[in-house]
Formats: C-alpha cells, sequence, structure tokens
C-alpha cells in the first residue's frame, strides 16, 4: 500500500514553483503513484478572493495574512489532510512559507513568529523545495500587466534573502532556477525520489 508525502515546491514569484510543481506530478504519476497536485491560494472562496486582493495595495499586510491563514486552514482540512488519509502523495504550488516570508518583509510589525502561530492548526510538509532566481530574472519571466503588488525587484530581493536564511535554518532543500527547465526539473525529481526512498515508497524504475 502506498504510504502518503506531503511536498511543498515555494519561492519568491517568477521562480517556478507552479511550472515545477506540474511536471513533478507528472513525472511521479508515470512512476506509478497516487497523486494529488494543489496550490495556494487555493480555490475556495477565501482563495479566490485573495486573487484578487494580490492585486490590490491598498489591502493591508495584516489582512493579507489573515486571509493566507484562513485559506490554508481550509485547504489543509478539506484538501490536502483528506488527500493524504486517501493515500495520495500531494505536491502544493505554494504552501506557509509564502506567508511567513511574503507578509514579514510586508511590514515590521508582523513577525515571523505570528505568521506561525496563525498558521499553527495547517500540518507540516514532509519535504520542502525552495526555488531560487535572482528577481531581476524572475520579473523579466512574468507579463508586465499582470504583475501583483509584491512583484518589485527592491521588495523581492528581501524576500530572496529571507527564503535562503529560512530554508537553511529549516533544511529545506534550495534549487536555483537560472538554468534550463529540464535541469532543474531533473534535480527536484532526485531530491523526491531521494526522500520517497528514506519513507520506504516504492516507485517504477
Amino acid at each position: 500500500m502506498q504510504q502518503t508525502l506531503f511536498i511543498v515546491i515555494d519561492g519568491i514569484d517568477g521562480a517556478g514553483s507552479t511550472l515545477h510543481s506540474k511536471l513533478l506530478a507528472g513525472f511521479l504519476s508515470l512512476k506509478g503513484l497516487k497523486i494529488h497536485l494543489t496550490q495556494e491560494p487555493s480555490n475556495s472562496e477565501i482563495g479566490k478572493l485573495l486573487r484578487n486582493f494580490l492585486k490590490d495595495d491598498k489591502i493591508p499586510p495584516s489582512t493579507d495574512a489573515l486571509l493566507f491563514a484562513a485559506d490554508r486552514d481550509l485547504h489543509y482540512r478539506n484538501e490536502i489532510k483528506m488527500k493524504l488519509e486517501e493515500g495520495y502523495i500531494v505536491i502544493s504550488d505554494r504552501y506557509i512559507e509564502s506567508s511567513i516570508i511574503y507578509q514579514s518583509c510586508q511590514s515590521e510589525k508582523i513577525t515571523i513568529e505570528w505568521v506561525k502561530n496563525l498558521n499553527k492548526f495547517a500540518g507540516k510538509p514532509d519535504l520542502t523545495i525552495i526555488l531560487d532566481i535572482d528577481p531581476k530574472m524572475s520579473l523579466a519571466r512574468k507579463n508586465q500587466k499582470d504583475l501583483e503588488k509584491f512583484e518589485d525587484i527592491s521588495f523581492l530581493e528581501q524576500v530572496r534573502k529571507l527564503y535562503i536564511t529560512r530554508a537553511k535554518e529549516e533544511g529545506y532543500f534550495i534549487i536555483n532556477t537560472d538554468d534550463i527547465i529540464e535541469l532543474v526539473q531533473e534535480k527536484i525529481q532526485q531530491f523526491v525520489l531521494n526522500k520517497l526512498k528514506v519513507k520506504g515508497i516504492q516507485v517504477k524504475e
């Protein structure tokens, strides 16, 4: 019987978390595993509201943090936890780390500990992979008309620095995504295959 694994792929805007989450899901499916791919903000009504708020720089950082925590509580309880209990390997494009980093970088009044406490009911991932990229390159990949309020080079420099700091503190894997997609994905797959092996989860050769 397949054991479960909760994998998160995170990083600054434009680092490729959405693309690489999809590619990893396809790869693991071909290896004979039951995969559930999800993302944050989620597809809940709160998640839909958040997507609109991400375009609005008049929304205070504290409101962002509270909404993300509410969305994540629903996301974990109603989707992630359920899929894990059904025996799926769950891959989430972004999770708690995004809130910790983006909201604490938005305001000196928002501490990492406060954000962590807001999210204390959300389950912890088994594996977190941080995708790293130079913000100048990440923004060059984006459609300038669709930029969110966080997508500013000076802000993203601060975000990137905190991602790297926390990744080292928490023991997350860091993968630079400046390279071609296939090579980056190969590195991600190797990290995940190693984790599956440690967990005793068998995959097709």
